[in-house]
């Protein structure tokens, strides 16, 4: 047993799981709220504008995961070489991988690395990233998912060396509500609400919430306009899933490089159908394309309209760690 988990006292080391390494781990979710907070039984940690990735090292062999069990290897080389080092038999690390514009996180800035499969061309983008671990789940033997948050959080600030790109990231205590406000006033994504004692479960939780200082959504690219001033599309048919159905919730036609809608218009092209994927005609008319619903895109807007339609929709980037079909609209709970 780990030297780590060794020192835990009997209460706690009962909670831990003797197994076989895992291959996957199955993400904890968190929820999103409007209902913000401080609690002193609460921790907060900054909201990342990036990529969920997931370090497994087995032995010598130490591989990326995203949320959906997709190898990102190719996309963060420089965190595999890192990991390499790690001064521990086994291990599995909960993360989001990030890019900076500046001061803060960008989505759009690391767009260059998602999705890449070789680890060369990912280098040459010449786009710095780094990863900010969040969580343990494993350890040597042993699963720590039954242990509490705190408990995890120190065994992961001393189970390995945190040298750039790997970042440990910090949290505030009790002042969710005053930390909040800061990081709105940075113009950071957001923060995140964790509660101090809970179990890391594999699946949405509301042990886990998020406040949100903008507004964004995954959503589910279904079709574009042709563009009467450029080549390429002119904007894309957006829409989520509910009851299995494809609901149309608006179009966005801002916050494309000339690069990515020549590149992206080639692969549109390529799942062109002839049949309206989504459950209503509204957006039928002249100059309309649809595509099977495969890619999906992440969407900053101003607030979703009475009858379910984004306000002000602006384009961030595609998002490769989540199916289509999975893509439901994400409501304040």
């Amino acid at each position: 047993m780990n030297h780590l988990l060794e020192k835990l006292e009997p209460s706690l080391k009962k909670k831990l799981i003797n197994k076989k390494m895992p291959d996957f781990e199955i993400p904890m979710l968190a929820t999103l709220t409007k209902k913000y907070f401080s609690d002193k039984n609460w921790i907060f940690e900054k909201k990342f504008d990036g990529e969920r990735c997931f370090i497994y090292k087995n032995g010598s062999n130490v591989f990326l995961k995203s949320r959906n069990d997709k190898l990102l290897d190719g996309s963060y080389p420089e965190i595999i070489q890192a990991a390499k080092h790690f001064k521990v038999d086994q291990i599995i690390l909960d993360g989001e991988v990030v890019s900076f514009k500046g001061k803060n996180t960008s989505f759009e800035m690391l767009q260059k690395r998602l999705g890449l499969k070789n680890p060369q061309k990912a280098l040459q983008t010449g786009v710095k990233i780094y990863i900010y671990v969040f969580d343990i789940l494993y350890l040597d033997g042993y699963e720590l998912c039954d242990l509490p948050l705190l408990t995890r959080k120190l065994i992961l600030k001393k189970a390995i060396n945190f040298k750039d790109p790997i970042r440990f990231t910090t949290h505030k205590d009790t002042y969710g509500l005053k930390y909040f406000k800061e990081a709105c006033k940075k113009k950071w994504e957001g923060i995140m609400a964790k509660k101090a004692d809970s179990k890391y479960v594999h699946v949405r939780s509301r042990s886990w919430l998020k406040f949100k200082c903008v507004a964004d959504q995954e959503l589910v690219v279904g079709g574009y306009t042709e563009s009467v001033k450029r080549d390429g599309f002119g904007s894309l048919l957006l829409g989520y899933y509910k009851n299995k159905k494809l609901i149309f919730a608006g179009k966005v036609g801002t916050g494309f490089s000339r690069d990515f809608i020549e590149d992206f218009f080639k692969k549109l092209q390529k799942i062109e159908i002839a049949k309206n994927p989504f459950s209503s005609d509204e957006m039928l008319k002249k100059n309309v394309h649809f595509v099977k619903p495969f890619y999906v895109a992440e969407i900053g807007f101003e607030e979703w309209t009475k009858d379910n339609k984004l306000r002000q929709p602006r384009f961030q980037g595609l998002r490769y760690d989540k199916a289509a079909k999975d893509v439901v609209k994400e409501t304040p709970k």
